[in-house]
């Protein structure tokens, strides 16, 4: 019963696109555990279900994207590769293991708490959310990282080499100078000031579309007094108590927009910034929005409307139908759209 339990609760975490778990299944059957080569892997193929020898060089591609297939050199020829799949138990356990990694609802609304009472309300709200953004996009650089230097590895690359060709951007969701990461800004607690407006600026030119996230962010005028310092030490140590490499973006987004009410409660009321998230849910559900079709909120604020048109389409049509709606948000004070473009990041969109 318990097994039963472990794969249901992870099993949209481990379920592959129909047409790649039958290919899955078809490889599995014939190999298990075993090593083989893709003419192996083509005969089987070819076999059962007329695949190509092209389309099994994709289907291997994207077992191993998956995560599904660990690809070593061939040992009688350095020219080619051998292949192992891995399998569900496999898979699984190592779910779970990530998933003891990951902060549950009430730690991240726990932490946020702390650094809610920490500010109180002598300095700008604006700073703890990006602070959270800050912590969230470096934590999860280093995943990537990780993830792309293993690929690296595999492909051939020495070690040295393979640290390289894992920096590169193309691996990231953004571009992060390695100087510039989260626990290296920490280590150099005298010049926090410092480091983080030096990061912003080197990000903000490095990825043109966060400018609006970060320009407006002044870290120095922030901790000129001694008191705002130290407030801006002790948010830094909150944040660095948990990592947010696996946060679900649900449970973040929550926490994000839990900010934005907790802060402004009278700008809540007005719409500018936080409109009550019960009115859009039930806007959205009169407008009953369809993959393809498009979202516009011409006063987007922090961008509640457009995230929970994409929930809506996503809860009804599944995650890669939401990725086919176009979203178009119109905001006219800069620092609340820089607020929606950090909003839509943290909530995976």
């Amino acid at each position: 019963m318990l097994n039963t339990y472990i794969i249901s609760a992870n099993m949209e975490e481990i379920k592959l696109p129909n047409w790649l778990e039958k290919r899955y299944s078809i490889l599995w059957n014939a190999f298990q555990n075993s090593t083989f080569r893709m003419e192996d892997a083509v005969e089987i193929l070819d076999e059962k279900i007329k695949d190509s020898k092209d389309q099994v060089a994709v289907i291997l591609s994207e077992l191993r994207r998956n995560g599904w297939l660990k690809v070593e050199f061939d040992p009688e020829d350095a020219r080619k590769r051998i292949y192992r799949l891995r399998s569900r138990e496999e898979i699984i356990s190592e779910i779970l293991s990530v998933n003891q990694n990951k902060l549950t609802r009430g730690e991240i609304e726990a932490l946020l708490k702390k650094a809610a009472d920490l500010i109180r309300t002598r300095v700008d709200y604006t700073f703890i959310l990006v602070l959270l953004f800050y912590k969230r996009i470096s934590d999860k650089w280093e995943i990537e990282y990780e993830k792309a230097y293993k690929e690296a590895l595999e492909d051939g690359l020495s070690e040295e080499e393979a640290r390289e060709e894992a920096k590169s951007s193309i691996y990231h969701d953004f571009d992060l100078p390695e100087e510039y990461l989260w626990e290296n800004i920490r280590k150099d607690t005298a010049r926090l000031p410092e480091k983080f407006s030096q990061a912003l600026k080197a990000i903000a030119e490095r990825n043109p579309e966060l400018k609006d996230v970060f320009e407006n962010i002044d870290f120095i005028q922030f901790a000129s007094s001694r008191e705002n310092a130290e407030i801006l030490r002790q948010l830094v140590e909150i944040f660095s108590a948990k990592p947010l490499h696996y946060v679900s973006p649900d449970i973040l987004g929550d926490a994000y927009e839990w900010i934005l009410h907790y802060f402004a409660p009278q700008k809540a009321k007005e719409g500018e910034v936080y409109t009550p998230r019960e009115v859009i849910k039930l806007l959205v559900e009169i407008l009953d929005p369809k993959p393809g079709e498009s979202v516009y909120d011409p006063a987007c604020g922090s961008g509640g409307m457009l995230i929970l048109s994409y929930k809506h389409v996503e809860n009804e049509h599944g995650k890669e139908e939401a990725e086919k709606l176009f979203l178009f948000g119109q905001e006219a004070n800069y620092k609340t759209l820089a607020l929606a473009r950090m909003n839509l990041y943290i909530h995976d969109i």
